[in-house]
């Protein structure tokens, strides 16, 4: 049987803002010389530390990434989020064929002010953008975005306001996502469970599609399940 890495417990939050043209999520530039996603574009968060471990909850995960979240979102982006008003999204963990994992759980949140500091450490620059214009610069290859950025920004692209994005949130389901990556004529693609090739490997199936499409050509998300 392979060995394979076990993935590291982590919280990342997606903030979004209301502007004249629709609502903006804050990306975050990750330092290029960090060996996990150097130099990608992403939600802030990272890995649980033992300080997010409520005593009055200490084996819900769920708390605990909402603590995780909300400190990550402090330490490198300088803002103080409520961990009660984060709203979850779903779980992603890294792929098992990948050399450093992680099992993160996501959430959303409202700004209303734009008092942004990023730490310069970890993190080198911030932008507001709205999801659009984050997927064309991805997919003109000005930046680099991992899997569930990708996926949840095309979510979160159609939608009017910070309010809307949010009551859409709450209608989804609390999925678990964990990706099986396959070559393809022009790159890779990865499936997830509810797609009709995930058990076996084909493809070309007929059927439920919930897959990354990550080709030289251009990235898509495509969900119909």
């Amino acid at each position: 049987m392979p060995n394979y890495t076990k993935p590291k417990p982590a919280a990342s939050v997606i903030l979004l803002r209301d502007t004249s043209s629709g609502p903006e999520i804050l990306y975050l530039r990750r330092n290029p010389d960090l060996r996990f996603m150097g130099g990608y574009w992403v939600f802030p968060g990272g890995r649980v530390d033992p300080e997010d471990v409520q005593l009055d909850a200490p084996t819900n995960e769920v708390t605990t990434a909402r603590h995780t979240a909300a400190r990550e979102a402090h330490e490198e982006a300088g803002i103080k989020l409520d961990p009660g008003t984060l709203h979850p999204i779903c779980k992603w963990t890294t792929p098992e064929s990948s050399p450093i994992r992680f099992s993160t759980w996501f959430f959303a949140a409202a700004m209303t002010l734009d008092g942004i500091r990023v730490d310069g450490v970890e993190i080198h620059e911030h932008r507001w953008w709205r999801p659009e214009a984050a997927l064309l610069a991805h997919r003109e290859g000005v930046i680099q975005f991992a899997n569930p950025t990708f996926a949840l920004s095309t979510r979160l692209a159609d939608k009017s306001s910070v309010s809307a994005a949010l009551a859409s949130i709450d209608t989804w389901p609390r999925e678990q996502l964990l990706g099986r990556l396959h070559p393809v004529n022009g790159g890779r693609v990865a499936l997830y469970a509810e797609d009709c090739g995930y058990q076996n490997g084909v493809v070309n199936c007929k059927g439920p599609r919930h897959r990354i499409w990550m080709l030289k050509s251009g990235w898509e998300y495509e969900r119909k399940f």
